[in-house]
């Protein structure tokens, strides 16, 4: 992901931040289950959902940046 459009669409784009702020709050929540190590039953579904979950909002970030870069050069 190009950090220099990703900033100038953050600064425009209100679900664009959104989807950022979801995603970093995600990256949190797996770092913290990771930290504990041994995880239960219901914690190893969690951090598959929570990853699964990060790549959908990702995949979006990059469709409306794509989005965002052929406006630019039209």
């Amino acid at each position: 992901m190009n950090t220099q459009d990703a900033l100038e669409l953050a600064a425009r784009d209100d679900h664009f931040r959104e989807l950022q702020k979801k995603h970093q709050e995600h990256e949190r929540e797996i770092a913290s289950l990771a930290a504990k190590g041994r995880l239960t039953e219901e914690e190893d579904f969690e951090e598959k959902r929570l990853k699964k979950e990060k790549l959908a909002i990702k995949d979006q970030m990059e469709e409306l940046l794509r989005r965002y870069r052929e406006s630019a050069t039209v």
